[in-house]
């Protein structure tokens, strides 16, 4: 019974001094609660919308104040004439525009009827069918305010209009959300399940002691990982183009130039990770539950960011798959070209000159 209490407690204390199966038994659940409660929302907060007020009388202006008031919208701009619209949803941060007909004020006092058109970006149907619902309500609301001193009845109706993808068809969110999640953890946690691996037999130290240079080394056991991530993704865009009808209205080629970016950046990622990893099991932990959760959940694949709290919206930034998906949306649905995600690009690419310099560094310290 001794030698049993005392087996007990020497487990214990491996546990308890190993500092990464400390996080991952306390640390990931916490983590992983956080995330849970905060991302998965249904609902929205601080959207931004554009106006286009044709009318730029009291009413619209009432109506503007109070969407404005509400938390769920933020209205970012005026729209001058019909032709910036597209070219607003193409820079992707404004997710609505609502139009106000000519002689809006003459028509709802006259007639006691006017119109209100709200033109979304259906690139992600569920956020573009929840603005519209969540308009209309506000707008409803406002109608019931005004009905309650005018007599006959005021009437402001709705017409909706998707951008992108009219049908809401939830494929064409779902094949670049896919495609980001499978590129980002086959990069990442083959490469760093690899390099692990070399370093638990000993025969990393080998490697980089050899007259090759520690990048070249890191560069030629990631250098496979790069043709078959551009199979899986090469495959994954085949599947939505032929199969469920997913649109690429952008170049093929700068299409292929952000996704071989993106699998670098997940390969330097993945090298990373290896740095602070000394068994395959703890880099396919890291990568797992490091990488998955917050890829799935923090990079807009599922959930609107905007609709978060802002310390995770600032955490959101520093994820690569935001910046992806945002691109791939793009390029596909919208046909953007480079001149309108050149800061996306940008900011793919300091991430992996980031990722793979303190790598270098890293292995580096390891020789000296």
């Amino acid at each position: 019974m001794k030698r049993f209490i005392g087996f007990v407690e020497k487990e214990f204390y491996h546990i308890f001094r190993d500092k990464r199966s400390m996080f991952i038994l306390f640390g990931m659940p916490i983590a992983q609660i956080m995330l849970f409660g905060f991302a998965i929302t249904n609902e929205i907060n601080n959207v931004d919308i554009a106006v286009f007020d044709q009318s730029k009388d009291t009413e619209t202006q009432q109506i503007i104040n109070k969407i404005s008031a509400s938390n769920y919208f933020s209205i970012q701009q005026e729209v001058q004439s019909e032709s910036q619209i597209e070219s607003i949803f193409k820079k992707g941060k404004v997710k609505a525009v609502l139009v106000f007909e000519k002689d809006f004020i003459k028509k709802l006092h006259n007639t006691k009827k006017a119109k209100v058109q709200v033109i979304t970006d259906a690139t992600d149907p569920n956020i573009a069918n929840t603005i519209s619902n969540y308009i209309t309500s506000i707008l409803q609301n406002y109608t019931a305010e005004k009905n309650k001193t005018n007599k006959p009845l005021y009437q402001i109706q709705t017409q909706t209009q998707l951008y992108y993808n009219p049908e809401m068809k939830s494929v064409f969110t779902f094949v670049p959300g896919v495609m980001t999640v499978i590129l980002m953890l086959v990069s990442a946690m083959m490469t760093s399940i690899s390099i692990t691996r070399e370093k638990e037999l000993g025969t990393m130290e080998i490697l980089l002691v050899s007259p090759l240079k520690p990048i070249q080394v890191i560069i030629g056991k990631v250098f496979p990982y790069i043709f078959l991530s551009i199979i899986n993704a090469t495959v994954i865009l085949l599947l939505g183009f032929f199969i469920f009808g997913m649109p690429i209205e952008g170049s093929l080629i700068l299409l292929g130039f952000e996704s071989v970016l993106f699998i670098i950046c997940a390969l330097a990622l993945g090298i990373l990770i290896s740095t602070i990893s000394d068994s395959q099991q703890t880099a396919m932990m890291i990568s797992l539950f490091g990488l998955m959760l917050p890829v799935i959940l923090l990079s807009g694949f599922i959930f609107p960011i905007s609709s978060m709290p802002l310390p995770l919206q600032v955490i959101s930034n520093i994820i690569p798959a935001k910046w992806f998906i945002i691109i791939i949306k793009a390029i596909m649905l919208k046909g953007a070209t480079l001149t309108v995600i050149w800061k996306e690009t940008l900011i793919l690419i300091f991430m992996t000159l980031v990722f793979m310099g303190i790598s270098i560094k890293k292995y580096k310290i390891r020789l000296e």
